[in-house]
């Protein structure tokens, strides 16, 4: 097959009548135009042009040529343009899966910092527990997602954006609100606790670093919220300890309404990850996104 460059050229001569015009208009030197157009006329097997003193005029094989070859330059603008036309979409949409702490406390500021960087941008976000961003991500219904596990999900390629600790809190009036040693971690195992649901990053760090230290299955939650926000409530309240992200507790230590609890050797430092799919790399917003995070 002729290459499309080569039929752009020998109908730029059919309509202008010159190979030098010709040349001008697609952008190319007159010897290289002339070498092209050989090139073609080899590959095709008959003469396309002849040249005279006044141009060059197409010969009978060159017209039956530029005939064929006008619908094949026409379908290759139109894919030219649908191809610009999704790229110009992927780089005008961007689709954010996020876990809670994560949607909360941290990406309001990186979407703003990319609103201002890019205003054109349409972001839409969805809040889910880790294990379902990990997932959507995955079957790719969200360009990027944020996660908050112990570790990178299976088959996703992931970042560190932040780090994050785990906090046990209590109401004030709590007994261990008022215990000067440390709780031992089989006795916070024993507890019935405020928690997430299963899926959550934050029960899933909770339940890891107390299986390393910890013998048996731990109590069954006292209750299971699906929101930072209904956590803190009931911690408030009076319901029993809660294990939340130090950034969600941080203004509530701060005015006395929680007291953070000091447990006896139990790791919970956590890292929060950008998550896309294996074997790709986030472009156009995601990665602009990803770049506001500081990685």
């Amino acid at each position: 097959m002729p290459d499309l460059p080569a039929l752009e050229l020998l109908l730029a001569v059919a309509r202008l009548g010159s190979l030098g015009k010709a040349a001008r208009e697609v952008g190319v030197s007159q010897p290289a135009a002339s070498a092209r157009m050989r090139t073609l006329e080899r590959l095709v097997g008959v003469p396309l042009l002849e040249r005279t003193p006044r141009g060059s005029v197409l010969t009978s094989a060159g017209l039956l040529v530029t005939d064929w070859a006008r619908p094949l330059l026409e379908a290759a603008d139109e894919l030219d343009v649908g191809l610009a036309a999704l790229r110009e979409d992927q780089n005008s949409r961007l689709r954010v899966e996020a876990s809670l702490t994560v949607a909360e406390y941290l990406l309001p500021r990186w979407l703003v910092a990319l609103r201002q960087a890019r205003p054109g941008v349409a972001v839409s976000l969805r809040v889910a527990n880790s294990t379902d961003v990990a997932a959507r991500v995955l079957a790719g219904e969200a360009d990027l997602g944020f996660t908050e596990g112990s570790r990178s999900p299976r088959g996703l390629d992931s970042a560190v954006v932040a780090h994050d600790r785990l906090t046990v809190v209590v109401a004030p009036g709590h007994p261990w609100a008022r215990r000067r040693r440390p709780v031992p971690a089989a006795e916070l195992a024993a507890t019935p606790l405020v928690q997430r649901e299963q899926g959550s990053g934050t029960r899933e760090v909770l339940a890891a670093a107390l299986g390393k230290l910890v013998d048996g299955e731990p109590a069954a939650p006292l209750l299971e919220l699906a929101s930072t926000t209904a956590l803190k409530a009931a911690a408030v309240s009076g319901a029993g300890p809660a294990v939340l992200s130090s950034l969600a507790v941080a203004d509530d230590l701060a005015a006395g309404r929680l007291i953070a609890v000091e447990v006896a050797d139990l790791p919970l430092a956590r890292k929060l990850r950008a998550v896309w799919r294996h074997g790709t790399q986030p472009r156009g917003p995601a990665r602009e996104l990803l770049s506001l995070t500081g990685q």
